[in-house]
C-alpha cells in the first residue's frame, strides 16, 4: 500500500497492537485451520446486527469452520483500515477483510494482495444474480477480486414532511429548476438554510449528486473511466451551479458531521437532506417518523451505489473458509440476513422483499431497473488516493467558491490518480 510516513507508522503501532490480539484468539491448538477471521469496522449499531445476521447463515452453511471476529472500532472505518495496512505490509492479512467495492480496491489490486475471485462467481452464480451494471463496475481487467455484501444508494434527497407543507410544497421536484424553486420558497416561508450540509465527503456526495443531473450517468461515468474531461463547459457550468446550490445551506456546514446535518432536519430547521439511505435507518432508530425521500432532483432513473465487500487477501491462512464466508456473503439468504439489520439493500436481484421496511422495499425495486453509477467518496468511482484529492479541493471551495480553482484542481486530481490514457 501507498502510505504516507506518517499514516505508516501510525498503521504500524496500531498493526502491532491488532496482531497480538489476534494471534492470541486464534492460534489454539488443532484449532487454527478451521477459525475464518473476518477483519471489519462493524463493532456495533446497525452494523453489527447486520454482521451477527451473516454470521447466522455462516454457521449453518459452513458448519465446518468457526467465525473470528477481527472487527477493529472508531474512527468510521479508519482506525481499521490503518490496522489492515500494516498487516497488509507485513504480509499478516486476515482471512477476508471489508473493503468498499469497486475502484477503492485498485491499490490492494495493483500491489498484487488479492485473489481473483472469478471462478468462484462463476461456481456460485453471481454473474447473473448481480446486474451487470454492478458485474461492470467490480471487474478490473476482465477479473473480480471482491463479493459485494449489500449495495447503499447515495443519491437520495431526505426532506421533513411538515417544514415542506408549510411552504407550500405538496410534490417532489424531479428538475433542478423546479429544486431551486422550492429552496426559495422554503427561505421565504421562514427557513434560512433548507438543505442540510455537512463536511467532507458530504459536500463531495451532494456535488456527485448536482453533476450527474448537469451531464446525464453516461457523462457522469465518463468522469471516473477518462472519456468525459473534467475541463470541459459543462463541468464549470456544474460548478457554478453548486455555488449557487451552496447559499441554500448552513453557513457551518464546514464544523457539521453527517448526523449533525440530519439533526437540522430532524428540527425542523431544514427540509432537506442529500445524503445515503443509511439515514433512514438512522431516522428510523431516533424515532423519526416525518421524513420523505426521493431521487436527486434531475438524476432520473439513476441509482448511484456503493457496497460493502469482502475479499480473499493472497497468503490468507483458511483460504478454503474464506470461500465459504464468501459463498455466504453473496448467496441470498445471506444477503437478506444481514441487509433486513444494516439498512442496506441486497446487491443480488432475486431476493424476495418479505422482511424489509418501505423504504428498503422502495431501493430494491429501483435497483433492478435503474441505470447504476458509482461514488468517488464512498470508492466505487475512485481509489483512495483520487478520493482525498477531491475531498481538498471541495473543502477549499466550501470556503473560497473559486470555481476555476475547483475546476483545475478536479481535473489535476483526474490527471494523476485517474486511468491513464
Amino acid at each position: 500500500m501507498r502510505l504516507s510516513r506518517r499514516v505508516a507508522a501510525v498503521a504500524v503501532a496500531f498493526g502491532t497492537m491488532f496482531a497480538t490480539v489476534a494471534c492470541s484468539s486464534s492460534e489454539e491448538p488443532g484449532e487454527g485451520s478451521k477459525k475464518v477471521e473476518v477483519f471489519t469496522w462493524w463493532a456495533d449499531g446497525g452494523e453489527k446486527a447486520g454482521l451477527d445476521g451473516l454470521v447466522g447463515v455462516f454457521k449453518t452453511d459452513c458448519a465446518g469452520f468457526e467465525f473470528l471476529n477481527g472487527a477493529v472500532a472508531g474512527g468510521a472505518g479508519s482506525n481499521a483500515k490503518q490496522v489492515l495496512a500494516s498487516r497488509l505490509q507485513q504480509n499478516d492479512p486476515p482471512d477476508t477483510f471489508q473493503a468498499h467495492a469497486g475502484a477503492e480496491l485498485s491499490d490492494y489490486i495493483n500491489d498484487d494482495q488479492l485473489e481473483d475471485l472469478s471462478a468462484q462467481y462463476t461456481e456460485w452464480g453471481l454473474t447473473n444474480a448481480f446486474p451487470k451494471g454492478l458485474i461492470d463496475n467490480l471487474t478490473v481487467d476482465g477479473k473480480i477480486y471482491s463479493v459485494p455484501a449489500n449495495i447503499h444508494r447515495a443519491n437520495v434527497l431526505w426532506s421533513n414532511k411538515t417544514v415542506l407543507a408549510k411552504a407550500g410544497i405538496t410534490k417532489d421536484a424531479t428538475t433542478l429548476d423546479g429544486f431551486f424553486a422550492d429552496l426559495d420558497k422554503l427561505k421565504a416561508s421562514g427557513v434560512a438554510a433548507p438543505l442540510a450540509l455537512g463536511k467532507d465527503w458530504t459536500q463531495q456526495m451532494l456535488f456527485e449528486a448536482l453533476l450527474i443531473s448537469k451531464l446525464g450517468p453516461e457523462k457522469f461515468n465518463g468522469l471516473w473511466n477518462g472519456t468525459t474531461s473534467w475541463t470541459g463547459a459543462d463541468i464549470t457550468d456544474a460548478i457554478t451551479t453548486y455555488k449557487r446550490l451552496l447559499t441554500y445551506t448552513n453557513k457551518d456546514r464546514d464544523t457539521f458531521d453527517w448526523t449533525d446535518a440530519e439533526k437540522l432536519l430532524m428540527d425542523g430547521k431544514a427540509a432537506y437532506q442529500l445524503m445515503g439511505d443509511w439515514e433512514a435507518a438512522d431516522l428510523d432508530a431516533k424515532g423519526f417518523k416525518d421524513y420523505g425521500w426521493s431521487v436527486f432532483p434531475g438524476n432520473g432513473n439513476t441509482f448511484q451505489w456503493l457496497a460493502d465487500s469482502f475479499v480473499l487477501p493472497k497468503g490468507a491462512k483458511n483460504a478454503d473458509g474464506t470461500k465459504c464466508w464468501l459463498k455466504t456473503v453473496g448467496s441470498a439468504t445471506g444477503q437478506a440476513a444481514f441487509n433486513q439489520k444494516k439498512g442496506s439493500i441486497p446487491a443480488r436481484t432475486d431476493v424476495g422483499t418479505d422482511g424489509f421496511p418501505a423504504y428498503q422495499q422502495a431501493a430494491m425495486a429501483d435497483w433492478k431497473t435503474a441505470t447504476q453509477v458509482p461514488s468517488c467518496p464512498h470508492g466505487s468511482a475512485c481509489a483512495q488516493t483520487w478520493q482525498g484529492a477531491v475531498g481538498s479541493a471541495q473543502g477549499k471551495f466550501s470556503s473560497d467558491g473559486d470555481v476555476a480553482a475547483l475546476q483545475k484542481a478536479l481535473a489535476s486530481a483526474a490527471a494523476e490518480f485517474g486511468p491513464k490514457k
